[in-house]
């Protein structure tokens, strides 16, 4: 059997596998939908995707392989009742083909009692697009039904940011090369910076695929990308036995940051919810009774929210002819939005923050449900909070050092203070430079902070976002609190990203002689060896140091450092704080 007969015999034979794999949002911590992924047979050779819809390409079989694969995924999601969006991958060119028959989709839903607006036509772009007009035509088609649209693997099609600009997809999957290892890759933090601020400004929800790491998760996170997809939160099955539970816990797993940032609990309103069988009447009076509300959570049976109801528009929709005949008796949940935002009361302030301002169609004058357990507690303001972190932003950049914009002595000893509360154990690094008073001297202090700015990111990079904290004492002299179990390793890679760093600054016959001259601190005139870095490094354990003042820490820490100063070359010195009973701190070198 050749490769056409045996593709012939999948499609008309239905030898297809979907699978599920979870997409979930970080913020509500729960699922939100699911992408159908296509598999063939798994003793064919055409069991890949890859190779399946290749061959259906090849041989014009491309619109019949889809729409078999699109009706077994809706049968199948219906069937299971999984929660949220069921996102369904689409090629491009398959809407452009002659035998492709729009309303199949919209049938294949009525059969099985789904809404189409719980449906997103995810576009999977292999191959070029020439007829962009037909293709905006036909996306438009099936918005026009109810369905949303996704461009899937932004950054590795053809002409996935014409598409983008094109057709203003509500959804935008960012392509999973760009989120592979993005906690160690600048590069790609930064293109994952501009696709948000792209989704901004288009209004578009923006969704990262491929996470298989923490530490990715973690800074996605950090950047306000709240959906997310990966083998991290689940693997693709036939039928996914991952639960809103296991998701949670799986999240809460990856959270494991130094700050301890306080939850949202000066943000709650206490606003008693509506059940949903209430009466659009009785919930009509709700809003004439107290004029102040904007909106009110509707919740289950259990205290947990399905929805939202916004007075301004169920009085808008009350104005329609007969609309109060018809409406009045009928209960809240069928004119409730169930797209509505739910966060948990101890999420922080900053990830909620970052949350509502990358939520492209969440309104500046929407409230937000706040839980707890899942169960409702209240509302939110969105405008509150972006007063508090305006207050917050306001406060940093007060107490940050001016030329670095890293955190200063302030939010330093701050940290110090959270390590001991919290009885956190970490290391605490005193990073100084050896020979910076004559590089400036000789090379001018416009060089000597270039050299500053650069050792600042250096820092930045080299430490664990999930855990770690750099701020900049002042001059050349910076501070790194660090929990990551790879600290002393840490260290090394800084010191040799660094030289690598420095070199270009130097002239010549400086770097041929490995030093230069210029006046000490004295005045006399002497060679200085190249520019190297001092670590004093305290290793402060969770528990019995007896030490209550972030300023002894400090203290400590700045003494490790002294020490480090005596080698030359690169040095590496640290201390271990010994338990109360003994007076003063054990040295050791860790490595030089």
């Amino acid at each position: 059997m050749n490769t056409l007969e045996k593709l012939l015999d999948i499609i008309h034979g239905g030898h297809v596998t979907i699978l599920f794999q979870p997409i979930v949002s970080t913020v509500e911590q729960q699922i939100v939908g699911y992408e159908a992924l296509s598999r063939g047979p798994s003793n064919s050779p055409l069991h890949s995707p890859l190779v399946l819809f290749a061959a259906a390409r090849q041989y014009g079989k491309l619109t019949e392989l889809e729409m078999l694969c699109r009706h077994k995924a809706v049968e199948a999601f219906s069937r299971q009742r999984l929660p949220g969006k069921l996102f369904l991958n689409v090629s491009p060119e398959s809407l452009l083909e002659q035998q492709h028959y729009p309303g199949r989709t919209l049938t294949m839903l009525e059969s099985v009692g789904m809404a189409p607006e719980r449906v997103v036509i995810e576009l999977t772009e292999q191959a070029p697009i020439d007829n962009f007009g037909l293709l905006y035509s036909a996306l438009h088609h099936y918005r026009d039904m109810g369905f949303s649209i996704a461009l899937d693997d932004l950054g590795a099609g053809y002409s996935s940011l014409r598409l983008w600009s094109e057709l203003h997809p509500e959804f935008v999957k960012i392509d999973r090369h760009f989120i592979d290892g993005i906690h160690q890759d600048r590069v790609k933090r930064e293109f994952v910076g501009s696709i948000m601020d792209m989704a901004k400004a288009s209004r578009a929800h923006v969704i990262a695929e491929g996470i298989e790491l923490p530490e990715e998760l973690e800074v996605l996170q950090d950047m306000g990308v709240d959906w997310v997809q990966g083998y991290l939160l689940g693997r693709p099955e036939a039928h996914p036995s991952a639960c809103q539970k296991t998701i949670r816990e799986k999240l809460e797993s990856c959270d494991q940051r130094l700050t301890d940032e306080p939850g949202l609990h000066s943000l709650l309103i206490n606003v008693e919810s509506v059940r949903h069988d209430e009466t659009v009447k009785n919930v009509l009076a709700r809003f004439h009774q107290q004029a102040s509300l904007n909106s009110l959570a509707v919740v289950d049976d259990e205290n947990r929210p399905v929805g939202t109801v916004h007075g301004y528009q169920l009085a808008q929709a009350m104005l329609r002819p007969f609309a109060q005949e018809v409406q009045h008796r009928r209960p809240i949940s069928q004119l409730m939005e169930t797209e509505c935002l739910v966060v948990d009361i101890q999420q922080s302030l900053q990830r909620i923050s970052r949350m509502l301002t990358s939520r492209a169609r969440q309104r500046l004058d929407e409230d937000f449900i706040i839980v707890s357990d899942g169960r409702y507690l209240g509302l939110g303001r969105v405008i509150d909070v972006l007063r508090q972190i305006t207050e917050l932003k306001i406060r940093q950049a007060r107490h940050a050092n001016p030329l670095t914009l890293l955190p200063g002595n302030v939010p330093i000893h701050e940290c110090l203070g959270r390590l001991l509360s919290n009885q956190q154990e970490a290391y605490l690094c005193y990073v100084d430079l050896d020979g910076f008073k004559p590089f400036n001297d000789i090379y001018g202090y416009g060089k000597g902070d270039e050299v500053l700015l650069g050792l600042a990111q250096i820092l930045r990079d080299i430490c664990d976002p999930r855990c770690d904290f750099v701020g900049h004492i002042g001059g050349d002299d910076f501070m790194l609190v660090l929990r990551s179990a790879d600290w002393r390793d840490r260290l090394l890679l800084l010191d040799q990203r660094f030289q690598n760093f420095s070199r270009h600054f130097y002239r010549p016959e400086h770097l041929s002689q490995a030093g230069f001259g210029a006046p000490d601190r004295d005045g006399r005139w002497r060679r200085h060896d190249l520019l190297n870095i001092s670590v004093g490094v305290l290793h402060l354990p969770a528990t019995g140091h007896g030490i209550t003042d972030p300023a002894e820490l400090a203290e400590r820490a700045s003494h490790a450092k002294h020490e480090a100063k005596k080698i030359r070359g690169f040095s590496l010195i640290c201390e271990r704080l010994e338990k109360v009973a003994a007076s003063t701190p054990g040295a050791a070198v860790c490595g030089v």
